[in-house]
């Protein structure tokens, strides 16, 4: 275990497409969505204690989430836990933990993973992390964790290798293709999907900012000698305020000449949608997922049915349907509309206020 090594989760996001399970007040990463007895923030810190010293992790979240993530992870000290103030996209919160660990270590390796992925197979996934630490350490290299990708997923970044090595620089990013483009995609074998997981070192990112992101890499310079002392929260809530809200993928990783993918198939999934979790759950002869054994599904196919503990539900003559039911919102939409639960959030919103999002 090296100890230039660092892990930095990002926790930040409200997870809205598992709404109404997930809610602002509890969102996705701090769930158990998938019955596994841990939330999804526990397991992504329990996968990285094999290669990164428990002192060397560092969360970035929202103000909102620090004693969630205290919860979740208690084995954190408090400057292990970096909170913004506003939310705004990636790349500024990825700048916030590159200029704290350069403070802290000058030549850290930088391992950035998002906190609710499922990974089956831990010890490959394991090799792969390395295989990108050895090759970030002796290369100026931004590096990408691509996944071979088994269907034509539209919900999924693809990226273009540039050769049949485990190891390869990228030739292109494809966010998010039509059935068409990414049916082709599939079948070429030039692509593999974009995991969201990134490695590189402290100086390869500084530089990645400086050049696509001057605006950024400006303002997070210029508030260096606040990190780690009492003046950080406030400055950096200016800071938040004035950077521009931006993804890492769009403001670095499509415009760098230096990205490289290492192809992996470790059984992968951002169990991003409530199809996604459908698609990785266990389901009964009719393929229903149930929740628990007092959901009774009577000629319905292909559903979701997920309701609390202690509830019984009994449903009938469903097909493809989503069936949500929490303490204060019950949910009921086909599977196929389940992008549109973005707009019945806002609906809900724009009637009832923030209490049921």
């Amino acid at each position: 275990m090296n100890n230039n090594t660092f892990c930095v989760i990002m926790a930040g996001g409200v997870g809205t497409r598992f709404w109404p399970m997930s809610r602002r007040n509890l969102p996705k990463q701090f769930l158990d969505i998938l019955g596994t007895g841990k939330s999804f923030i526990r397991s992504t810190y329990e996968r990285f204690l094999p290669l990164v010293p428990r002192e060397n992790f560092l969360v970035v979240t929202n103000q909102a989430y620090r004693s969630l993530v205290q919860e979740h992870i208690p084995e954190l000290t408090p400057d292990q836990i970096l909170c913004e103030p506003i939310g705004r996209n990636t790349a500024p919160a990825i700048a916030y933990a590159a200029h704290t660990l350069r403070k802290r270590c000058k030549d850290a390796l930088m391992v950035v993973t998002p906190s609710d992925h499922l990974i089956l197979n831990e010890a490959d996934f394991q090799v792969a992390i390395k295989d990108c630490l050895e090759f970030v350490a002796e290369n100026d290299a931004l590096m990408t964790v691509g996944i071979e990708p088994s269907r034509p997923d539209t919900g999924y970044g693809y990226l273009q290798k540039s050769d049949t090595n485990v190891i390869s620089r990228v030739k292109c990013f494809t966010e998010k293709p039509a059935l068409e483009i990414a049916q082709a995609f599939v079948d070429c074998g030039e692509f593999v999907w974009n995991s969201g997981l990134f490695v590189w070192s402290i100086d390869s990112i500084m530089k990645a900012f400086e050049t696509y992101l001057p605006e950024h890499h400006a303002l997070f310079t210029a508030a260096d000698d606040a990190l780690g002392t009492e003046r950080e929260a406030e400055v950096m809530e200016q800071v938040f305020v004035e950077s521009r809200s931006i993804s890492i993928d769009y403001g670095i990783m499509e415009k760098a000449d230096n990205v490289y993918v290492r192809c992996s198939d470790f059984g992968w999934s951002d169990v991003g949608t409530w199809g996604s979790m459908y698609q990785l759950s266990d389901k009964d002869r009719n393929q229903n997922m149930r929740s628990h054994d007092g959901c009774y599904t009577y000629d319905t196919h292909q559903s979701i049915v997920s309701v609390p503990d202690g509830k019984v539900a009994v449903v009938k003559g469903l097909q493809d349907y989503i069936v949500v039911d929490t303490a204060d919102v019950l949910l009921i939409c086909p599977r196929s509309d389940e992008q549109s639960i973005k707009k019945y959030i806002d609906d809900v919103r724009f009637d009832k206020g923030e209490k049921y999002v």
